[in-house]
């Protein structure tokens, strides 16, 4: 892959993301100051998900399963 095209690309993409979040308006120390709490934020809710999720989705089957119960071995 071309190594101008990649740069070209995310550049893109951070121009994108500065139209979208309005922050191209900011000063530059408001900028570095909205972009660390917005990553801030972010690497919290990946982690929580990372974290809890799988504990919830492993609570709910135990739980449904405990409601539904075991399936008959005839049943289909």
């Amino acid at each position: 892959m071309d190594v101008k095209r990649v740069k070209d690309y995310l550049y893109w993409l951070y121009y994108q993301y500065q139209l979208v979040t309005c922050s191209y308006v900011l000063e530059p120390w408001e900028q570095s100051m909205f972009h660390t709490i917005t990553v801030t934020v972010l690497a919290m809710v990946v982690y929580t998900a990372y974290v809890f999720v799988p504990i919830h989705v492993r609570l709910a089957l135990e739980f449904f399963s405990q409601i539904f119960g075991p399936r008959p071995e005839g049943a289909v």
